[in-house]
């Protein structure tokens, strides 16, 4: 049996998964990265996308988050989201309304890097949607 550690998905509003896992996928924004136990302690932030957990137990669970940051540390993994919702959960009308405001924010913008921000993160939730 593999290592294990301690992983917690945190939203502003709850704490929506707490559980001993294996291994857990996340979007970090420089590209996925999978954490597993006696990972070296990192701090990343995340992009939009989807977070994989395989439980202690084997089971498989899949997050959407729509941004934040992840504590990684040998003994476990804190992922703080912006939002997050079990994909299962997910609701489509609100994902099409998130791509909606991101293109109007890209056509609203008023400096390039103002653009540049926009475009990534409508670029992010593009691939997220595709993805689910």
């Amino acid at each position: 049996m593999a290592d294990s550690f301690n992983f917690e998905l945190v939203s502003p509003e709850r704490l929506l998964f707490s559980a001993t896992a294996t291994e857990v996928v996340i979007p970090g924004t420089d590209g996925e990265m999978t954490v597993m136990a006696h990972h070296a302690p990192t701090m990343t932030t995340i992009k939009p996308g989807v977070v994989t957990v395989v439980t202690a137990e084997g089971n498989s669970e899949r997050f959407v988050v729509f941004g934040g940051f992840a504590d990684i540390v040998p003994e476990g993994c804190t992922l703080l989201a912006e939002s997050a919702v079990a994909v299962g959960d997910i609701d489509r009308s609100d994902l099409a309304q998130r791509l909606q405001d991101a293109r109007e924010d890209v056509a609203d913008a008023s400096t390039d890097a103002v653009k540049q921000k926009a475009q990534e993160y409508l670029d992010h939730l593009t691939t997220l949607e595709a993805a689910i």
